[in-house]
């Protein structure tokens, strides 16, 4: 008897007119928009210029979102190349499909392209964004659950999400929503970055590599739970295999990072005032604020030599019984 479970949409899109609007699209455009105000908040902070994070996202995200399908189409290729298949859809996205691995990783280059235009030290802009990568994460994985697509193992759970729908052989009935997990995983990968960079002030990407260190733990358990169809390798999906390299991978290049290169990033972008939202107008008032402090200091430097002069004279006068009138 079901007591409780997590309904699934009844569609995935809604039809504004002629315009398809879908629910993986928006998830993903949310998510880009809050890894990137995150961002730009974390890069003001580091003393970077207001606006920077937007510029290289510029780069970053078309690169990201095809690095993500291409990987999805590359581990999934029967899915569009096989017989009876058209393999048009390999181009369609908004149907679902962007392997997270093939996403950073073309993203960084994308990344690096912006980051090397505007003369800023990659490894910065990386421990910057981070946090906000995993957000981004947490809500783009609710487009899967407008999909109903990459759901777990059947269950009566409370939390348990509902299937309805037949296409592409899935079996109506309750599974683990894996997609609910991994969300609440990302999140909490978030917040470990963040209170870890302010803890331990992190710096030269390790930020950025703990993300995906954290990542990747969370990633090999609710992979292991899906039930869609995927390629295994000594009887491990590969996405578990890709989560365990990479975590290797991530944790090895924090400990080599932090014994050659400790510490922070002392500047992160050239020609960026240490509040990292200067304008020139504001550099200029700060250049006149300090002159006038300047000044100021001057005077009443001068005005305590004065003062220590006349006690002087007056100590001198009293040593030989004069009286100055």
């Amino acid at each position: 008897m079901e007591l409780a479970y997590i309904p699934s949409p009844s569609r995935g899109v809604i039809h504004l007119g002629p315009i398809p609007l879908r629910g993986y699209a928006f998830c993903i455009i949310i998510g880009v928009f809050v890894a990137v105000w995150l961002g730009n908040k974390r890069w003001i902070a580091r003393g970077g210029r207001s606006g920077t994070v937007a510029d290289i996202a510029v780069w970053a995200v078309p690169f990201g979102l095809v690095g993500g399908r291409l990987y999805h189409v590359i581990t999934d290729y029967e899915l569009y190349f096989s017989e009876g298949r058209d393999w048009v859809d390999a181009f369609k996205i908004w149907e679902g499909g962007l392997g997270i691995w093939g996403a950073i990783a073309l993203g960084a280059l994308g990344a690096w392209i912006g980051c090397r235009r505007r003369g800023i030290p990659m490894p910065a802009y990386a421990d910057a964004v981070a946090p906000g990568i995993a957000l981004a994460q947490a809500i783009g994985r609710w487009g899967n659950w407008f999909n109903q697509e990459l759901y777990g193992r059947e269950t009566d759970v409370p939390w348990a999400l509902k299937i309805t729908s037949s296409t592409d052989g899935r079996v109506p009935g309750t599974y683990h929503p894996t997609f609910l997990y991994e969300s609440l995983w990302c999140i909490g990968v978030a917040v470990l970055v963040i209170w870890a960079d302010r803890r331990f002030k992190l710096g030269h990407g390790r930020a950025f590599a703990l993300y995906v260190a954290s990542y990747c733990v969370g990633r090999f358990w609710v992979e292991y739970m899906r039930v869609d169809d995927a390629h295994h390798i000594l009887g491990l999906r590969l996405n578990n295999w890709t989560a365990l390299i990479v975590f290797l991978l991530a944790v090895a290049y924090i400990v080599i990072s932090a014994k050659k290169r400790p510490g922070r990033e002392a500047v992160v972008e050239p020609g960026a005032g240490a509040s990292g939202g200067e304008t020139e107008g504001d550099a200029d008032a700060g250049a006149d604020s300090a002159a006038e402090a300047k000044d100021e200091d001057a005077k009443g430097e001068a005005e305590e030599d004065v003062e220590e002069e006349v006690k002087e004279d007056v100590k001198d006068e009293a040593g030989t019984g004069t009286k100055k009138t």
